[in-house]
């Protein structure tokens, strides 16, 4: 792992995790869970076995994941945050607020997973009417699926199908992803199938990125 050899906590940050993939592996463990090996790569499309290993070892080293052997039937190793580790939730959030300016244009070699489609409601959008009875949106995208839950003021995401939703949103994951994040109306989505009570749209109110401006 190399230094910046500055001594300023920007800096020293990004010396533990600036290198390619490290922020990445953060996000899979905190979507995920205690993770193995094998899931990691298949949550990281591109990444080479034994890049991921030195990565593991280093975040390890760092005292951002611990790994510990589990029981069967996994018998295999477990990776995990640390506290330390799962105090960058807030850091990936910022990043990932301040990245939606670049999600305008989705390239044919793309990945795209399920567990992306339900973090990006979860983290960047809001209900804005939290006296509003529940409701339950279906999105699908590039044939993964999620369930967002609107209610009491919070928007919680998980991977999956619901049994009756109020609405549906099928189409490719930038015109899902804009739509919901406020990078697109509804109208401009004609790339979107809907299905349902279009209403509950106008409860999802995106984060603001500077909270002055919320």
């Amino acid at each position: 792992m190399r230094s910046y050899g500055q001594y300023c906590s920007i800096a020293r940050g990004l010396d533990i995790v600036g290198d390619r993939w490290t922020l990445l592996i953060v996000r899979e463990l905190l979507l995920q869970g205690p993770c193995r090996f094998t899931d990691l790569k298949n949550g990281l499309p591109g990444i080479a076995a034994n890049l991921l290993s030195t990565r593991l070892k280093e975040l390890e080293d760092a005292g951002l994941i611990t790994r510990e052997d589990a029981p069967p039937p996994v018998a295999t190793a477990l990776y995990t945050l640390t506290e330390n580790g799962r105090a960058l939730e807030p850091v990936l959030k910022a990043l990932g607020l301040w990245g939606l300016r670049y999600m305008t244009t989705e390239r044919p070699d793309d990945s795209f997973q399920a567990r992306w489609l339900a973090y990006a409601p979860a983290w960047f959008t809001t209900d804005a009417d939290p006296d509003a009875p529940p409701a339950v949106i279906q999105l699908v995208a590039s044939g993964e699926q999620a369930v967002m839950e609107v209610g009491g003021g919070q928007v919680r995401t998980r991977i999956g199908r619901a049994a009756d939703p109020d609405l549906t949103l099928d189409g490719p994951p930038r015109a899902i992803l804009g739509l919901l994040t406020g990078v697109i109306d509804i109208d401009l989505a004609i790339q979107l199938t809907v299905h349902g009570r279009r209403d509950v749209l106008t409860r999802l109110r995106p984060v603001a990125e500077d909270p002055a401006r919320a």
